[in-house]
């Protein structure tokens, strides 16, 4: 199937204090499958079902212990087996919202982790690399030494080679670029993009991105945000906006700017994707990249490259997300 519509599902729950309210809320978005599957079925087969990050659990605590004690989870889990047993029953795919996940071979480490599930299970499990300083303490699969696990994993599927990475990651075009490389035509966005960079001029940086991303790649683009209240995700509120773009960079659908729970439903047309990079010339810029021309993209950067004002470096880089957290606090700085 090369012409199907997806589900764009931006959530709006309390912030668990511990893994135990994870449960309940799969129960919810569960409800939320069905109700854009079965409910836009006049329509159209939706085949993807996308989540936001944070869907089951943010980071609200200070220390990547107090994460682990307290939220984190490993995956799989009772809770990627409930969607699966959701996805074989309606032939679907789910890109879940994010986990804050352990992995026994990592010890120390809490992953923001989303996975890509099919009818036939667990397909994929993507960590971000990216986590937006200073507040995120879980880690980048990027600094930790001896990292096995593929950092971007695509997966081939019957409804097209799917991508996915979390929220700021987007803001690094070389991490989009890694998925579409690799032939990624569906790329998947699990974030929680908060005001004022969200979908409402001057700054929505949210729209602007998403469009960049996918008529630089040749890709569509699949955006669920968080719509959470300001009241269940402080000190932020979350403006939602959950879209569609196509390889174009046109918007197909989008939910109206705000808080809130909404689903968005629009087309992916993978046949057209791939009629693009097969027939184009001109714009094809996946193929006009030139890549040795790139130097600085191939030297290391973090955490021992060159930075304006001194050499940027792992440990620098910890003082002063420190120091950065202290003033957020009102405790320094």
């Amino acid at each position: 199937m090369t012409r199907y519509l997806a589900a764009a599902c931006q959530t709006d729950f309390p912030n668990p204090s511990h893994r135990n309210g994870i449960a309940d809320r799969v129960d919810h978005m569960l409800g939320m499958i069905d109700r854009a599957v079965i409910g836009y079925r006049p329509f159209g087969d939706v085949r993807l079902v996308v989540f936001p990050e944070f869907a089951h659990a943010a980071p609200i605590y200070e220390t990547v212990e107090e994460l682990a004690d307290n939220l984190a989870v490993t995956v799989p889990n009772e809770h990627t087996d409930r969607y699966h047993h959701k996805a074989r029953d309606l032939g679907i795919y789910i890109q879940s919202g994010s986990f804050l996940e352990i992995d026994h071979r990592y010890p120390g480490c809490v992953f923001n982790t989303t996975v890509l599930i099919g009818p036939d299970g667990v397909l994929s499990r993507y960590r971000k690399v990216h986590p937006w300083l200073p507040w995120e303490v879980h880690a980048s699969p990027h600094d930790i030494p001896g990292y096995v696990d593929p950092m971007f994993p695509v997966v081939a599927t019957e409804i097209g080679v799917l991508g996915c990475a979390i929220c700021y990651d987007w803001l690094f075009p070389e991490a989009i670029r890694e998925l579409a490389i690799q032939g990624a035509e569906v790329l998947i966005r699990v974030s929680a993009y908060m005001d004022p960079w969200g979908a409402t001029p001057p700054m929505d940086w949210w729209t602007v991105v998403n469009r960049c991303r996918a008529l630089e790649n040749v890709a569509c683009v699949v955006a669920a945000n968080q719509g959470a209240s300001a009241g269940h995700y402080p000190p932020f509120s979350w403006p939602g906006g959950s879209m569609l773009v196509d390889h174009d960079g046109r918007i197909l659908a989008q939910a109206d700017p705000g808080p809130g729970e909404k689903i968005v439903v629009g087309p992916v047309d993978v046949a057209a994707i791939r009629a693009e990079r097969d027939r184009r010339s001109g714009h094809h810029i996946l193929a006009h990249r030139r890549v040795e021309a790139y130097r600085h993209a191939t030297q290391p950067a973090y955490p021992t490259g060159g930075a304006a004002g001194g050499s940027l470096t792992f440990t620098g880089n910890e003082e002063r997300t420190r120091e950065a957290k202290g003033r957020l606090r009102g405790k320094g700085g």
